[in-house]
């Protein structure tokens, strides 16, 4: 064996972080010689242009190989023998590379908007040859290879070449889409990591494995787009927030495919009246349990449905139905499996180092660097690639309080001050600006909605106004007080008045979402139903006034399914809803009602067209607590379009109710939450009732919500 120089052995023992530089076609003594690492082959040969062979001498047992082309071959192949098999391939090592200049600009400056287009796995053709491209960010890491189907995963075979900042870079020819691959990285100590799934991978295996799956977006059918306007703040807006593997399943208890809720699902909530569908996080995750909030793959649909064509046909569906979709999106936090972005190249290269930073104490999960460009431009990219990828129509935000403050739920001793010294985290605020900004400029008709629970100002108000530039806020103030509220018995309601005249202080301070979500029917809360006090009759009456009054009530819409059927159980992810229950007429009357009253929300201009403004809305009784009646009147741009909504939450049935309304004539009752048809006791006006000296003289159900408009 002849005396190798030392970076032979570096490739040999698979810490060479550039085998360009040795391996492939290189000039040497006038001579045009080639080098080849190919563990487990006996014999090898180098194939010239013309079919001209050259064999390479065996110069090390590990399997490298040295050898001369003839002069004037400029290209070759590689003929080699392992055991009784001779293959004929092309060499990774004679490709140029994958990332431009340009690109490494980019990314070196944090600002590639496509990034899904250059990092991860892409099938390419260079130099006439088909094969995928595989790009990583590892910028601590010593070595990093590709392994997989292709190359029996040894890591041996396929290391990569650094460049720019830290990324790595290797073309694979003749790999192809539906192979499966991970990241072999040696850490800047020298240590091998566990496998890495890719951080960019737009598939996945099926839990528990982790591998990730090279697909070609080239044949990801696009989805239509969703009716014009379907997000503008005068547009009726009305969600069904949906888990998918748990709102219906097959008869042995397996999930729907995409496509087998794409052909139930969009025809629900359109025959419901819902305007969107709003999906508990869809990317990759490993545990059932965490629902998705626990993402190890942004970029991948979960596989425990389908492939990523068969969410883009759900996503398709949705739009044919006229439905717009919504995506739980996740960027505050991620676990730390081993398989995931946790101490990715043997560093904290997409959380924070110090644990006081970059780890959350109620999930023991991990938290972003937001002030590492490579991270923001990582997120902020994800949230273009379902836009751009699968025509998503928004966005919402998930736990945007543990982003904003430092010291979200730790103790005093546990979390480090900005550099100010205060609470806020101005990295994180400056990532959710630069978010919205982004995704507005490039989607102008999507939309973001911020789940913040605390009084955090302007969260949806523009960024060059000082704002974080959401498109919604979920009202979590309004969920808590007014779920308060309809919890105590009657008899209480007047000591709790001021639940519901509270939040139309600050209705209009931000752009509202109204969620009765799935946080509220989990971890002993019980369900919507099973806070409602009395007996039956009461309990199913409470919850139809209820949904009534948030129908009535200024702001944009949100109920978690199972909410429409009156489930008396809490949600639980590993079953289906209880649909049996629509077998009993108070179940099937409180799906009735959701869907008149969805489909009267988008009807009448005065409870949408100006949920978000304080000029629709005008309070016409506050102050009857001791009957707890409220009534209020909703407008629309036109001076006629106006509809009174009067609730009364206590099980006495009034006569000769005086309301005052601003128009005279007849008012049309085009909703009564006490119908029969709903499993009421059927109390109302007849239909219509006629306004003399600017009042109307009701008749006020027990428990329950009349919908009064001008007749036209």
């Amino acid at each position: 064996m002849p005396k190798l120089p030392a970076e032979a052995y570096a490739i040999i023992e698979g810490r060479h972080s550039d085998p360009f530089h040795y391996l492939g076609l290189h000039p040497e003594g006038g001579r045009s010689v080639v080098r080849a690492f190919l563990p487990e082959a006996t014999n090898v040969e180098a194939v010239g242009d013309h079919g001209e062979v050259a064999p390479l001498d065996r110069v090390h047992d590990s399997g490298l190989f040295i050898g001369a082309l003839p002069n004037g071959s400029k290209h070759y192949q590689l003929r080699a023998k392992f055991g009784n098999d001779v293959v004929e391939f092309e060499d990774t090592y004679r490709f140029p590379p994958i990332l431009t200049d340009f690109d490494l600009y980019l990314l070196g400056e944090g600002t590639h908007q496509r990034l899904y287009d250059k990092l991860g796995a892409h099938p390419m053709r260079l130099e006439g040859v088909d094969g995928i491209g595989f790009v990583v960010l590892a910028p601590n890491a010593r070595r990093v290879s590709v392994v997989g189907d292709f190359n029996y995963w040894d890591g041996r075979r396929h290391p990569m070449r650094v460049r720019g900042n830290g990324y790595w870079e290797l073309f694979i020819p003749h790999a192809k889409a539906g192979d499966h691959y991970k990241f072999e990285i040696v850490g800047p100590h020298g240590h091998l990591l566990p496998l890495k799934s890719d951080p960019m991978a737009f598939a996945s295996e099926l839990r528990p494995k982790t591998a990730s799956i090279v697909f070609d977006e080239a044949r990801l059918p696009r989805p239509r787009p969703a009716p014009e306007g379907i997000n503008a703040l005068s547009a009726p807006m009305s969600i069904y927030e949906v888990h998918l593997g748990s709102w219906r399943r097959k008869d042995n208890n397996e999930w729907l495919t995409y496509r087998e809720l794409a052909e139930q699902l969009p025809a629900y909530a359109r025959d419901m009246g819902f305007t969107h569908l709003e999906f508990l996080p869809v990317n990759e995750h490993p545990f059932d349990g965490s629902w998705g909030y626990q993402p190890t793959g942004l970029y991948a649909p979960t596989s425990r449905f389908g492939s990523p064509e068969d969410f883009a046909a759900l996503i398709d569906a949705c739009h044919r139905e006229g439905i717009g979709v919504l995506l739980d999106w996740v960027p505050g936090h991620f676990p730390d499996d081993p398989h995931g972005l946790g101490h990715f190249d043997g560093t904290a290269l997409y959380e924070h180092a110090n644990p006081l930073q970059g780890r959350h104490l109620d999930w023991g999960t991990l938290i972003y660097n937001y002030g590492r460009t490579e991270v923001t431009n990582f997120l902020v990219s994800n949230a273009l690639f379902w836009m751009e990828r699968y025509a998503i129509d928004g966005l919402r935000v998930d736990a945007v309080a543990s982003m904003l403050y430092l010291d979200y739920s730790r103790p005093p001793d546990a979390w480090i001050p900005n550099q100010y010294g205060g609470r806020e985290n101005i990295e994180a605020i400056n990532f959710l600006r630069r978010f919205n900004t982004e995704v507005f400029a490039r989607f102008p008709q999507a939309t973001t909605a911020a789940e913040e629970s605390t009084a955090w100002p302007q969260v949806s108000r523009p960024v060059e106004f000082g704002g974080l530039g959401f498109g919604y806020k979920w009202n979590m103030g309004w969920m808590h007080d007014t779920l308060n509220y309809i919890s105590k018995d009657p008899i209480h309601r007047k000591h709790h008045h001021g639940e519901i005249l509270f939040g139309l202080h600050y209705a209009f301070s931000e752009n509202f979402i109204l969620p009765l979500s799935h946080d509220e029917v989990v971890h002993g809360k019980r369900s919507i139903l099973g806070r409602m006090p009395g007996d039956e009759w009461q309990r199913f009456a409470n919850l139809r006034a209820y949904y009534s009054f948030m129908f009535g009530h200024p702001g944009k819409k949100l109920l978690f399914m199972g909410a429409e059927i009156a489930q008396s159980r809490e949600w639980n992810h590993d079953q289906s809803l209880d649909w049996h229950l629509l077998e009993y007429k108070v179940h099937a009357g409180v799906q009735a009602l959701i869907r008149d009253l969805n489909r009267l929300y988008r009807a009448v201009p005065a409870l949408h067209q100006m949920d978000c403004e304080q000029a629709g809305f005008e309070w016409l009784i506050t102050d009857d607590a001791n009957r707890n009646v409220f009534a209020w009147l909703r407008k629309g741009f036109d001076e006629n379009a106006r509809c009174v909504v009067i609730i009364n939450f206590s099980p006495n049935v009034y006569q000769n109710y005086r309301v005052r309304v601003p128009f005279g004539g007849k008012w049309k009752e085009v909703l009564n939450s006490d119908s029969a048809h709903y499993g009421g006791s059927n109390v109302g006006n007849v239909g219509e009732v006629n306004a003399e000296g600017g009042e109307l003289r009701l008749t006020i159900p027990p428990l329950a919500a009349i919908f009064l408009v001008p007749e036209s």
